[in-house]
């Protein structure tokens, strides 16, 4: 279509809408706006929690009610234990999607309270207050619920504000009180301080006050200044059965018989509501009325969920239009599937989601401002930190019922080919996400799929071959590609790309994550110009093209890898955030001054083959210092092939960026410590964590750390020091000191009162003995530390004579 004809058609599209209004006008119907209000008013009429009492029956929240209650009874937190405050109560919140069980989980946690009371005739709180906020509140009527629920009394009128709060005042002065805010709503187009001025005749209670708020969103808690912010738990499939069959069956006149028979129609009902409390109490309640098995039989086939969804959409209008987007695409992965934060934000980038207006602002840090608007709405939902090969990786997951959202909004964009599913593939389909690796369903269905720009095939469990030829005819059929994600299992040892992935020219990201131990990228690489990540996980050897002007990926910003990145001339890649071990070689390409322009670097870099850097002035080439969003740095000597003298000037010049955070240095023999180690005017200041594994200089160490004011954990490895630091007292930060295979230090200096963990393992048999001897001089000088660990296994004295006794690990309680 010519852009004439195209514009045509839009005045006409035009004309229509507008001649549409004028109609709506004449005949006195409602306009846009006013459904847009009639949804809100309907929204927020929702029957509001109006006390503090819960439902007669709780059931699987006891655990969540106990954690509340620890939080509620801590005083350590509260403002006024802190001088520049004068605040007497802090502040917890809870949060989640609507019909999640908040409010009947802040009522169990009021009734305990109530209840301990009542047994111990003086509870925690002088005080509890139950007042329901909704979306349009009003101060007044919050007061005025305030001072009734705090004096047991109807409110009076009160002709002035200030009046009302000076009674809400008397009222609450001086005694400790847990009040309840419920349904706190909070938009960011919405003042803070008018909510904010719901605290303000709080300030005159006891010390030890709190305030507990339920809420949709984590911003409505962010912005009353909560303290602990806790997403309300999903409650598991047989305790959620409980809770359904609680509401339905309750105290119904029926047989042992039919009992059983509803329970098993009970239990295909309930795994239709998708785990959501709301859903159960409203199916749950007209089941109840109804105990015939046809009814049952008949809600069964029935879609049971629409107030719960009601509610659902209504959350999801409400998320600004490219936040829905991203939400949506979402649907491309199966239930429960593990979310990571930086490749979800990576996809919607690569997919175009992303847009912004403000010049200089990074796609993903509004990705990242995205994820967060979706995580704060419980539209994601923060799963426990999952073990991984290399530590653990905070993961989200998407909710049932949110999940069905999504796929609803997302329609025939999105789709999944899971459970063994062989059926055809939607022609309009544009992501699309396969769970095992099929040849046949990739040869015979998704190559005739020319318009897709996601493609995502994961199988984790099956060994597979990967057959290049396959890739071959999918890189010259799938031109429109943006994402390409493999994660398989693979017998093969070695996958050479095809030269056919030079035909990707719209390709933004190419995950291969296999069990590979070789992957080798072709020519053609280089005329991905618009690629923005290469994720190749965990592979022994990634071999790019030697030779090749690697210039045109101007885009590329995420190398993934946890291999040598077997690629010269580096430099040429300006744009790179994240790159993975980067080795230093005696061969043009490889040379430190590669690092130079890479500015924008940031997370981790690992640098090792320094023995082939030859001085300073190379070093300094490298500009450490200024990758300022650097956060862990790993400097490696692989060898000692150059004198102690030439490493010395080498991490001289290898200063790292002001606010680095983690350090770590290897295998370093240089004749001094650098400037910058010890308490130069440059270096990274606000370092938390040190590491120094095989420095082998012998002698006493220097009095290194006066700079490193926040350093927080320092490990030592196979380090050859006679003594620690002199001046390690002063590092009153430092909460952890770890030990292993130093076999010189013979005894302890003094060490901060702030060291909460010490560990001694592998080191002299004599020096770990000592430090277990009670009244010996190193057994006083950890006495105060809350957690000792003691290791002491077969080792080399530095005299010569050896233990073989072997002693389990000791455990020492300061």
């Amino acid at each position: 279509m010519s852009k004439l004809e195209l514009k045509k058609i839009l005045k006409k599209i035009e004309n229509i809408i507008n001649d549409g209004h004028k109609i709506l006008q004449l005949l006195n119907l409602p306009g846009h706006s006013n459904i847009n209000k009639r949804q809100t008013v309907s929204d927020d009429s929702r029957i509001a929690v109006t006390t503090a009492s819960p439902p007669f029956v709780v059931i699987g929240r006891d655990e969540d009610r106990d954690k509340i209650l620890v939080l509620l009874h801590e005083t350590e937190n509260d403002g006024q234990h802190e001088p520049s405050r004068a605040l007497s109560h802090s502040i917890i919140g809870i949060h989640g999607i609507p019909g999640s069980g908040k409010s009947t989980l802040a009522q169990y946690v009021c009734a305990h309270e109530k209840r301990g009371r009542q047994e111990k005739e003086a509870g925690h709180f002088d005080l509890i207050m139950w007042v329901h906020v909704s979306r349009n509140f009003n101060v007044d009527k919050i007061f005025s619920k305030m001072l009734e629920e705090a004096t047991g009394n109807s409110c009076p009128q009160f002709n002035s504000l200030n009046t009302l709060e000076q009674k809400l005042e008397q009222a609450l002065s001086r005694k400790r009180f847990l009040l309840v805010l419920d349904d706190v709503w909070y938009n960011k187009d919405d003042s803070q301080e008018e909510l904010q001025k719901i605290l303000f005749p709080l300030k005159v209670g006891a010390l030890g006050s709190k305030i507990l708020l339920t809420s949709r969103t984590r911003d409505a808690l962010l912005a009353l200044g909560a303290a602990k912010c806790i997403p309300i738990s999903e409650l598991d499939d047989t305790v959620f059965l409980e809770l359904f069959m609680h509401y339905a069956l309750d105290s119904a006149g029926i047989d042992e018989r039919d009992r059983m028979i509803f329970r098993a129609i009970g239990s295909d009902i309930a795994k239709k509501l998708k785990r959501s409390p709301l859903a159960a109490r409203t199916v749950g309640g007209q089941l109840h009325m109804r105990p015939t098995i046809d009814f049952w039989q008949d809600a069964r086939n029935q879609n049971l969920l629409n107030e719960t969804m009601g509610a659902l959409w209504w959350s999801y209008q409400h998320l600004d239009q490219q936040v829905r987007r991203c939400f949506a695409y979402c649907s491309i992965f199966p239930r429960r599937h593990r979310l990571e934060r930086h490749e979800l934000i990576n996809l919607w980038v690569a997919e175009g989601f992303i847009t912004t207006t403000e010049v200089g602002l990074e796609m993903e840090a509004v990705g990242r401002k995205y994820f967060e608007e979706l995580v704060s709405a419980s539209f994601l939902q923060l799963g426990e930190k999952q073990a991984e090969r290399f530590g653990a990786s905070e993961y989200f997951t998407v909710h049932d019922l949110l999940h069905d959202l999504a796929e609803k909004v997302a329609r025939n964009d999105c789709f999944k080919v899971e459970n063994g599913w062989t059926g055809d593939l939607p022609g309009d389909v544009r992501h699309l996400y396969i769970e095992s690796y099929n040849k046949t369903m990739i040869t015979e269905k998704v190559l005739k799929m020319g318009n897709l720009r996601t493609l995502i095939i994961y199988s984790g469990n099956t060994e597979i071959p990967t057959e290049e030829k396959i890739f071959e005819r999918m890189f010259m059929r799938l031109r429109k590609l943006r994402v390409l994600s493999v994660k398989i299992i693979t017998g093969s040892h070695v996958f050479s790309f095809p030269e056919s992935i030079g035909q990707l020219r719209h390709l933004r990201h190419l995950c291969f994550r296999t069990t590979l131990i070789r992957q080798v990228l072709p020519n053609t690489i280089a005329k991905l110009r618009y690629m923005h990540v290469l994720d190749f996980g965990v592979c022994g050897d990634l071999v790019f093209p030697s030779g090749e002007d690697m210039s045109n990926l101007i885009n590329l910003q995420h190398i993934i890898a946890t291999a040598d990145l077997n690629c010269p001339n580096i430099g040429m890649l300006t744009s790179l955030q994240t790159l993975p071990l980067f080795p230093v070689k005696k061969e043009q390409g490889y040379e430190l001054q590669q690092l130079r322009h890479l500015n924008k670097l940031r997370g981790k870099l690992h640098i090792h083959g320094l023995e082939n850097v030859g001085s300073k002035e190379e070093a300094l080439e490298a500009k450490l210092d200024g990758k300022e969003r650097l956060k862990e740095l790993v400097l490696v000597w692989d060898d000692e092939s150059c004198s102690p003298e030439v490493e010395a000037e080498v991490l001289e010049g290898l200063c790292p960026p002001l606010e680095l955070e983690r350090l770590e240095i290897t295998d370093y023999h240089g004749s001094s410590y650098p400037d910058w180690m010890i308490g130069g005017h440059k270096g990274p200041k606000y370092l938390r964590e040190l590491e120094l594994s095989g420095c082998s200089r012998l002698g006493p160490a220097p009095e290194l750390f006066e700079f490193f004011i926040h350093l927080r954990s320092l490990w030592l490895w196979k380090s050859s020091w006679n003594f620690l630091p002199d001046n390690l007292e002063q590092l009153m930060s430092l909460h952890e000191l770890k030990m292993y295979f130093c076999l010189n230090i013979q005894s302890l200096p003094k060490l901060p009162r702030s060291l909460e963990e010490f560990g001694l393992g592998a080191c002299d048999d004599e020096f770990m003995r000592s430090c277990k001897t009670i009244g010996h001089p190193n057994w006083h000088k950890i006495q105060h530390i809350p957690r000792v660990t003691i290791a002491l296994e077969s080792t080399h004295s530095p005299h010569g004579s050896s233990s073989s006794s072997s002693i389990p690990v000791l455990y020492l309680s300061g």
